[in-house]
């Protein structure tokens, strides 16, 4: 189905999912609400996504058999993060739809053909230089970018992939550090707020946003997110009409997150693009019409969109894997705060990992906030001294 066409896939069509973790499972779960069949690709054979996909390709997902496989099976592929090599896709996508399209994601993915991008497009960002060689690296110890933040081209989310570099003399040994890959390396920003604005296209083109998201960050992980974001309605609109340019000049269809920094000034510079339903739009399953993975859905599947009309002011909090540190939490405090919803993806825990994340009303915050401190195990004390 191309950006144009008016034939909507219907249920009881088979919607793929290349990728099973929380993302995946999210929207398989959506996906199965509005009456598809899913088909999940991942190879961890109890992957999350298995909860609520109607079966399970257990296979690599950069695997080009596997990839072809799943679509043979399916109607229309979804991806559940856009780290899936381009080319495999664009295969694919020639005899089935997948979404995000392939040519949108090789300009996101790559780090320097999404800042480039938007250089075109005249979006705010930050100041930027590629650092792929020798030369490169030079240049950029030149430029004035310092303090500043070394990224990896491709992959890394969640702080991997990424080093400060604090001076033009330190940039050297943090291109090490990333083992010389190809690398952007950003001015390091001073930002009031860090907000994500996420918009859903339909196949006709049609916009519909959702309300305006509030992220804190923890050691370069997502760590609460508040709606709506407390901002002027003009820092708003304008931010809105940012991503609507993006995601017209990719002819994109599905939903589509942007990462903003928010400067004192009232300024918006671009952080990060997702072509994705994103950890931030959690959010929305309880606090929203209708959540960011089933609009995913029906735009993919040319179904009218749903309203991202704000039910109740929300919050959501991450779990990471280092609350099951002493085993796995009594999240009974949490449950017995009002209108408060627990997703738990059930993944081995390890420290930093996204275990699931939880969601209450905002009048609820200061509570929940205080139960999840609770839960997490005290700072480990120094051997020796007094008792």
């Amino acid at each position: 189905m191309s950006a144009r066409d008016a034939n909507p896939v219907l249920p009881p069509a088979t919607v793929g999912i290349v990728g099973g973790g929380q993302l995946g499972w999210l929207m398989a779960g959506a996906a199965g609400r509005l009456g598809y069949d899913t088909v999940v690709l991942d190879p961890d054979p109890g992957c999350t996504a298995t909860r609520t996909a109607t079966a399970h390709i257990v296979a690599d997902f950069r695997d080009p058999d596997a990839l072809a496989d799943l679509a043979s099976r399916c109607d229309l592929l979804l991806l559940d993060n856009e780290h899936i090599p381009g080319g495999p896709l664009a295969e694919i996508a020639a005899h089935t739809p997948v979404y995000p399209a392939p040519a949108a994601l090789l300009r996101i993915q790559d780090r320097l053909e999404q800042r480039r991008m938007l250089s075109e497009l005249d979006v705010p960002q930050s100041p930027y230089h590629a650092v792929g060689d020798d030369d490169e690296l030079a240049a950029a110890m030149r430029a004035d970018l310092f303090p500043g933040v070394l990224k990896s081209r491709r992959g890394g989310y969640d702080g991997r992939g990424q080093v400060r570099v604090a001076a033009a003399g330190d940039l050297p040994e943090a291109w090490a550090a990333l083992d010389r890959r190809p690398a952007v390396l950003e001015r390091w920003i001073d930002f009031e707020r860090e907000i994500s604005l996420i918009l859903v296209r339909g196949h006709d083109g049609e916009v519909v946003f959702f309300p305006p998201l509030w992220n804190r960050h923890r050691d370069g992980v997502l760590a609460r997110t508040e709606v709506p974001a407390p901002i002027a309605d003009e820092v708003t609109a304008a931010g809105r009409e940012l991503v609507r340019t993006m995601a017209a000049a990719l002819d994109y269809v599905g939903v589509f997150t942007v990462e903003f920094f928010l400067r004192p000034d009232g300024e918006l510079l671009v952080n990060e693009i997702a072509p994705r339903v994103h950890n931030s739009g959690h959010v929305t399953l309880d606090a929203c019409a209708t959540s960011q993975f089933e609009q995913q859905v029906r735009a993919a599947c040319g179904l009218p969109l749903g309203s991202c009309e704000l039910r109740h002011d929300a919050v959501m909090y991450n779990l990471l894997g280092d609350l099951w540190e002493a085993g796995e939490p009594d999240f009974t405090p949490l449950l017995a705060i009002p209108d408060t919803r627990l997703y738990l993806y059930r993944k081995s825990p390890r420290p930093g990992r996204k275990m699931g994340h939880v969601v209450t009303r905002l009048a609820h915050d200061e509570r929940l906030a205080r139960a999840l401190d609770d839960l997490r195990p005290p700072p480990a004390r120094a051997a020796g001294g007094c008792a």
